[in-house]
């Protein structure tokens, strides 16, 4: 019911920026809550940062001040500003959306990912 779409990887030098997009479509509400993660090769899916629909933010400690969640809820877009890049950063990033209510309460979807790589 949801399709969620990154944009916005690509290959970056240390120190580098980047802003990653994911476009939702399909059954979205405006209510949900929405989320990037990434995966590493070997590595288990992390979270990198959320954001709720009245912008309340939730960031992982690596991010250290570096990264930036928006949404734009009329546009049923999320962002990433992914700022002073180190190369472990380097991995796979994938948006989420996860149902708040009242419709498939705690249903996660998944975009199928953008590849950021960050070199030395």
């Amino acid at each position: 019911q949801v399709q969620l779409v990154e944009s916005g990887g690509g290959l970056v030098q240390a120190g580098g920026s980047l802003r990653l997009s994911c476009a939702a479509s399909g059954r979205i509400f405006s209510i949900d809550t929405m989320g990037w993660y990434r995966q590493a090769p070997g590595k288990q899916r992390e979270l990198v940062a959320r954001i709720t629909s009245g912008g309340s933010t939730n960031y992982a400690g690596f991010v250290k001040g570096r990264f930036t969640i928006s949404r734009d809820n009329a546009k049923n877009t999320m962002y990433l500003q992914m700022n002073s890049l180190k190369p472990e950063d380097t991995a796979v990033y994938y948006c989420n959306l996860n149902r708040v209510g009242p419709v498939e309460y705690g249903m996660d979807y998944w975009g199928k990912g953008t590849l950021v790589t960050v070199s030395s």
